[in-house]
């Protein structure tokens, strides 16, 4: 990746969280997103789009956000690609459990939609310059 904005793949259940995720990053940030709305969704897409960067919902049903991550991990090209957890429990045990899991970042929910980008982007800058 060079100095163009990551693109990012977004992985959430809900729709609303997605649009809301996806004009933020989009119009306030700049970014490029790509939405999924399943773990297995986002298996069988991440080969077509390349994210730079995976943005993943916590608790999802079927599969969860650390599954889901577990599994992108072992595919070709991926295993070191940036992650950052979005959740509504934060409690330490929880987010502990996240970074346990190997995330760059852990986002709160609810979120503010106007420093979401710069949130985002900040976490990517910090991945990329410890890899």
């Amino acid at each position: 990746m060079s100095n163009q904005a990551p693109v990012v793949l977004h992985v959430d259940d809900d729709e609303d969280i997605r649009e809301i995720v996806n004009l933020s990053l989009e119009t306030i940030g700049g970014l490029k997103v790509a939405q999924c709305v399943s773990g297995s969704d986002a298996l069988s897409k991440v080969a077509e789009i390349q994210p730079d960067l995976f943005l993943l919902d916590v608790m999802m049903p079927e599969m969860s956000g650390i599954e889901t991550l577990s599994r992108l991990r072992k595919i070709p090209g991926f295993e070191k690609t940036p992650a950052i957890f979005m959740t509504a429990k934060a409690r330490a045990d929880q987010s502990a459990a996240l970074w346990d899991a190997g995330a760059a970042g852990v986002i709160t929910k609810p979120f503010d939609p106007t420093s979401l980008p710069e949130q985002i982007v900040d976490i990517f800058a910090k991945a990329r310059a410890a890899s």
